[in-house]
């Protein structure tokens, strides 16, 4: 355990395929034991290995800021989520199965959810992970930019997949941005920053 590991313990309240839910006990910083409650898509043993073992932590999922090379227009994806019970605007993203690497996760996320192939990475950004919500999970991604190419289609979706695919052009992004629409926030940065660079967003 490291000198300033403040996590003690870790407790499975719950556990799904896809997501399970951690009671973590922890050392605040007035030295008292506390318990936080967690989000992860990392089973127990995962974490155990992060937190006590020095293991080092995997990167969850890819987010895809994707500009269609035909168009010059942004990927977006309108996804039906469960939580909100609506539609949301999202970039194309998905989980990193096992040792899957980024890019190959890339390509095979959008694929499935867009019909769309990769053409290049935009490789001046560096694919680190950043973080969904820290106070409730601990998510990390990669958001890459890339250039893609081909026609939509909605024909690679999973069974629980309800998806519309969007591309939208500089204009549109602007427009999009003053209505009052279901946003994920990583795509309502996306759509901030390609109303402003448009297709120099990604640098190849």
């Amino acid at each position: 355990m490291g000198i300033n590991n403040r996590i003690k313990d870790i407790t499975t309240l719950a556990a799904e395929k896809f997501l399970s839910l951690y009671d973590v006990k922890y050392v605040n910083k007035s030295g008292k034991l506390k318990n936080w409650t967690v989000a992860s898509r990392k089973s127990r043993e995962e974490l155990i290995n992060q937190h006590f073992n020095g293991g080092k932590e995997k990167t969850d999922a890819v987010v895809i800021f994707a500009v269609h090379k035909e168009s010059g227009k942004l990927v977006l994806i309108r996804q039906f989520r469960v939580p909100v019970n609506d539609y949301m605007y999202e970039l194309p993203a998905g989980l990193i199965d096992g040792d899957e690497s980024i890019e190959d996760a890339l390509k095979r996320e959008l694929k499935e959810e867009t019909g769309l192939a990769l053409v290049d990475l935009d490789r001046n950004k560096k694919l680190f992970p950043i973080y969904a919500s820290g106070g409730m999970t601990d998510e990390s991604m990669a958001i890459a930019f890339c250039l893609c190419q081909g026609e939509p289609s909605t024909e690679y979706l999973e069974e629980d997949e309800d998806i519309e695919i969007k591309l939208v052009s500089k204009e549109e992004a602007s427009e999009l941005l003053k209505q009052d629409i279901k946003i994920d926030a990583k795509a309502f940065f996306a759509l901030q920053l390609f109303a402003i660079a448009g297709e120099k967003s990604v640098n190849l």
